[in-house]
Formats: structure tokens, C-alpha cells, sequence
């Protein structure tokens, strides 16, 4: 990656086809375009740790707004109603999917080289980890809330799911 002092990232991955994003104390809407572009631009896109997402905010009114998402479903069915995820790499998955052009077949395929992980895997391990200065948190992680938090908040049960 190279950095540009005006506009954060300047993506200059061309020989590089696997991207590693670590999402350790990186901002979710940051790491989410990131994502997003990167793999609209044919790359396959892994991304680690999005338990330790965070989103910036209030954590009250954050925990509020997704629960009340939660409530959110179809009138007639239940089952025609959106689905609501509790998972952190499913969450994050939601969010980047919102920033692709879903209903073309384009964005269908970015989406399929997307991957969201909690931890890092041992498969992962053997692919260069890509440090993104332009996604880290830059106030003290008191005033964010991560995702696993959110999600906990949501009804996750944990890594045993």
C-alpha cells in the first residue's frame, strides 16, 4: 500500500491478488470501503479479527439503533422480512454489501471474494498481513465500541456458534 497525504490510501496492489487486512482497532466504515473497493477491483479480500471492529459513536444510542433493526420484518410473513445478523464477520459482511453494487452480477462476484474471519486463521498465516494506517482508531478505544460488543448486545453467543 501506498500512502497519499490528501486522500488516506492510494490502492497500488496490482501484482498482489490475496489481501490480509488485519481490522485490530480499525474503524468499520473505514475497513468496509477499503474492502469494498479492493475487491471491486478483482482482489480477494480476507479480512481478520472484525470482532475488534470499532464504530465510532455513541455506544448507547448504537446499541439502541441496531436493536431496533432488529424489530424490523414483514407484515404477512416473518420469513419475507429482512435477516438480521448477530455474528460480527456476518455483520461486517452486511455493511460492505451495502457499498457494492449488489443487484449487478459485478457485485455478486466482488461479494464472493469477500471473507470475514474472528481471529486470524492458521490457514491465513502464510499470506502477508497488509497494514492500513489510514483505518486505525485515532482517539483512545474508551470512546468506540467494538463489534463483538455490539454483537454480544445482539444476542451472539460467542465463538461456540
Amino acid at each position: 500500500m501506498q500512502l497519499d497525504i490528501d486522500r488516506g490510501v492510494v490502492f497500488s496492489l496490482s501484482a498482489v491478488e490475496e489481501v490480509v487486512i488485519d481490522a485490530t482497532n480499525s474503524i468499520l466504515g473505514r475497513v468496509a470501503s477499503m474492502s469494498a473497493k479492493l475487491v471491486l477491483q478483482g482482489k480477494k479480500v480476507h479480512v481478520v479479527n472484525v470482532e475488534k471492529i470499532l464504530i465510532s459513536g455513541n455506544k448507547k444510542k448504537i446499541i439502541k439503533d441496531w436493536k431496533e433493526f432488529l424489530e424490523v420484518g414483514s407484515v404477512i410473513n416473518p420469513e419475507h422480512g429482512p435477516v438480521h445478523y448477530r455474528r460480527p464477520d456476518r455483520i461486517f459482511k452486511r455493511v460492505v454489501r451495502g457499498m457494492l453494487p449488489w443487484r449487478k452480477p459485478s457485485g455478486k462476484d466482488a461479494y464472493k471474494r469477500l471473507k470475514a474471519y474472528h481471529g486470524y486463521p492458521e490457514s491465513l498465516k502464510k499470506i502477508k498481513l497488509d497494514d492500513l494506517p489510514a483505518v486505525k482508531a485515532t482517539k483512545p478505544i474508551s470512546f468506540y465500541l467494538s463489534l463483538g460488543e455490539l454483537a454480544k448486545e445482539l444476542g451472539w453467543k460467542g465463538m461456540g456458534e
